[in-house]
């Protein structure tokens, strides 16, 4: 009790030091506290730059090396390396106070609070365990005992007007949301939902549960919850910054959970898709066609069903008769890569199935080897990604049918864990059914249950290929030659070579400036590697006069995302050609939407290529520092603009549905059809904009220092675009 005696009485002096002492880091004054509380055990350790960690289990320690997507050590700061040690040990109902940097753990009578330590050395509440008379305690478990896991509710105080931003990506297609307060967020992935444990607050913290297992996140107006279906222990991470400073918290997030390696310089150009190109001529004559027409291509996609058999991860010989000629006829063209799509399903039709369900690489259930899901009409098992070998041998195969032949980037679909990847199962098959009661609940992976561990499922395949590339490949540290593509990924994807994609939306105006609020959240929450289907995935049809016009709305868009991306189904008047499966004959190339648009795809491609260095130099910066690409306003004018900070509270469209590219260049889509003007809302500028105002990208005339709404000129050709500085620094890459 001494020791316990100390802390309490010094904690003051923790918070009693001027600005000018606080210029320097203040390290932290103790490795940890151990609190003890019956059968329950918190510690709480500092863990990178101004920031806690706080692990909690009952009737046993953690074991202090969990699986974690945080990184041990951290990239920057204290901490690390410690497993569970500590130096203050707490009875029930004690008191302590430990500091890192400028973010205070308070423990009183039991209860924990965080506290950030401003230049004054007075502190700020940041957020505290939800206590109230009468409700759960704010660290309530559940167990059945016939297991060591166990369900576990955490309860966090919040204000009533208080923002929050991130929660990985919202599913297509009503979520419009950039302030998730009043929202939950499901923990589990499918089709466009790529749900994340962490979010920021307006009030200057960021916290992540590092959690790969189901649950929600319940923001509610006092009291936000966080809900673990199954854990062994419950693992959180907080830091702190000066409120609206949310670069830093990135930063000290991103040294913690990991940062994107620079991508290839191939991948900042344009991206050609679609589903699908179903045999070699089609992708050898679209190469020739980018080539005559003199358009620009980075990479060309070759999707689904390029297999015989689900499972074979290798070109179907009828189709594809000579995939390395392909490859060299591509780059001979257009110096473009090949992408190649892969599903983790496997039927039993497959050469490999056999092999796989022997050495125990399939996923399975509860009940033994079970079936996870079908697709038109085949039953199929998926690999198990989260076992070593699996991964291992997923890879070789991987290596001999696609990457040694020259096909060298992989497009990982439908692996969002549990089933194929949708909240329904039977797909694409008569009379499936939607309503079903959801079942990926109960699929066994080699780390453990889809409740306890299924948000990894995705991750695992990322890193599957990720260390295929380490392994056969001279990138150097930080950098990749070649990328996977996936359509989910948990907190730490970023620090793969991969990029993540919105997944299947729906063709709509409505859809495109949807997809805004998404692409701002996944972002908030560490992933900047990001893209979407250009013109939506489904819906679209390219013979009429709205579908021409959406696409190319679209299209301007991709021009300003991290990565510019073409995908989708189309309809159209052609008849069926080829019954292969899924071999809809219906384009999508730049030249597919009339003469008069293929003039403005072609400008916006050129265009694109044009700020390629300012788009690589995003991403050199991203990979230095995790400073987020694509930006939502309040990232960089709710300090100096009232109304950016108040209309996002309300989600405001006219706010949310703008954002930055990089802090030089404000987007602003049209989402409507048939309108040729837009009414474009400029941020006010501050003194950390010495010297610039807002000018239009088109015309170059300028319209000063904003917090006005604008009406501008928007024809299908020139998207709202305004720019701060020099638009020649901006295409020499100054940002």
């Amino acid at each position: 009790m001494k020791r316990y005696w100390y802390w309490t009485c010094v904690s003051t002096s923790l918070f009693g030091a001027n600005a000018a002492q606080l210029g320097d880091y203040f390290q932290p004054n103790s490795t940890g506290i151990k609190l003890q509380n019956g059968f329950e055990r918190v510690y709480i350790q500092p863990f990178g730059n101004h920031a806690f960690r706080v692990r909690a289990s009952i009737m046993r320690d953690p074991t202090g090396n969990e699986w974690s997507a945080l990184l041990d050590p951290p990239l920057e700061g204290p901490g690390g390396n410690k497993g569970l040690s500590h130096d203050i040990k707490l009875p029930p109902h004690s008191s302590a106070t430990i500091r890192n940097g400028n973010l205070a753990a308070q423990v009183t009578d039991g209860v924990i609070s965080f506290r950030r330590v401003e230049l004054d050395g007075s502190t700020s509440l940041l957020t505290s365990e939800f206590v109230e008379t009468k409700t759960l305690l704010p660290r309530f478990y559940f167990q059945d005992f016939r297991s060591s896991s166990f369900e576990a509710y955490f309860s966090f105080s919040t204000d009533e007007d208080e923002q929050f931003y991130g929660l990985g990506q919202q599913e297509c297609c009503i979520d419009n949301s950039v302030n998730k307060k009043g929202r939950v967020a499901d923990l589990m992935n499918w089709n466009s939902h790529v749900r994340l444990p962490v979010y920021m607050s307006n009030k200057g913290y960021l916290q992540f549960f590092n959690m790969p297992g189901q649950g929600r996140i319940e923001l509610g107006s006092q009291r936000t919850r966080f809900v673990a279906s199954e854990a062994t222990v419950v693992d959180y991470y907080i830091t702190t910054a000066t409120p609206g400073d949310y670069d830093t918290l990135q930063e000290q997030f991103t040294a913690v959970t990991g940062r994107q390696p620079l991508p290839p310089d191939w991948s900042f150009g344009y991206q050609q898709s679609k589903l699908r190109y179903y045999n070699q001529t089609q992708i050898e004559n679209l190469a020739q066609r980018f080539h005559d027409e003199k358009v620009n291509v980075s990479l060309i996609v070759i999707d689904f069903f390029n297999w015989k058999f689900q499972g074979d991860w290798s070109f179907d010989a009828s189709a594809w008769p000579d995939p390395e000629r392909m490859a060299q006829r591509v780059k001979e063209l257009t110096g473009a890569e090949l992408m190649v799509s892969l599903w983790p399903s496997v039927e039993d039709k497959s050469e490999l199935y056999i092999t796989l369900q022997q050495q125990g690489l399939l996923a399975t259930t509860r009940d033994g080897t079970g079936i996870q899901d079908s697709f038109e009409g085949v039953y199929t098992r998926l690999i198990d990604s989260t076992n070593p070998e699996a991964r291992e041998f997923l890879w070789r195969r991987l290596n001999d049918s696609y990457f040694s032949k020259g096909i060298q980037n992989f497009w990982i679909d439908q692996a969002d864990g549990g089933t194929l990847g949708e909240p329904f199962e039977n797909n694409g098959q008569p009379g499936f059914i939607e309503g079903i009661p959801y079942s990926r609940a109960f699929t066994q992976y080699f780390i453990g249950t889809q409740e306890a561990a299924g948000k990894l499922y995705p991750w695992f395949h990322q890193q599957a290929i990720d260390e295929g590339f380490k392994n056969l490949t001279n990138a150097a540290p930080n950098t990749c030659n070649f990328l996977s593509l996936t359509r989910s990924t948990f907190v730490g994807g970023q620090r793969f070579c991969s990029y993540l994609w919105s997944g299947d939306t729906i063709s709509t105006f409505e859809v495109l400036l949807q997809q805004i609020t998404a692409g701002v959240s996944i972002a908030a929450s560490g992933i900047s590697a990001w893209t979407l289907d250009i013109g939506g995935f489904a819906g679209l049809n390219i013979d009429t006069d709205e579908g021409k016009e959406l696409f190319v709305r679209w299209f301007g868009m991709g021009t300003f995302l991290p990565f510019m991306r073409v995908h989708g189904t189309r309809s159209c008047n052609l008849p069926k050609d080829s019954n292969l499966p899924e071999a809809n004959p219906c384009p999508n190339e730049p030249w597919s939407y009339g003469d008069d648009n293929f003039v403005v795809t072609k400008k916006y491609i050129a265009l694109r290529y044009q700020l390629v260095p300012y788009v690589k130099r995003l991403f050199e910066q991203l990979q230095a520092t995790g400073k987020t690409i694509m930006r939502p306003l309040y990232y960089d004018f709710s300090l100096s603009d009232p109304f950016v900070a108040n209309a996002t509270r309300f989600n405001d469209p006219s706010i949310v549905h703008q954002f930055m590219f990089g802090q030089r260049l404000l987007v602003a889509p049209v989402g409507e059809l048939g309108v040729q003007t837009k009414e474009v809302y400029l941020p006010a500028l501050d003194s950390r904009h010495p010297g610039t105002s807002w000018k239009h990208w088109w015309t170059d005339e300028d319209f000063g220092a904003g917090g006005k709404f604008v009406n501008v000129n928007a024809p299908l050709d020139a998207i709202p675009v305004f720019y701060l500085g020099s638009k020649d620094d901006i295409f020499s890459g100054a940002i």
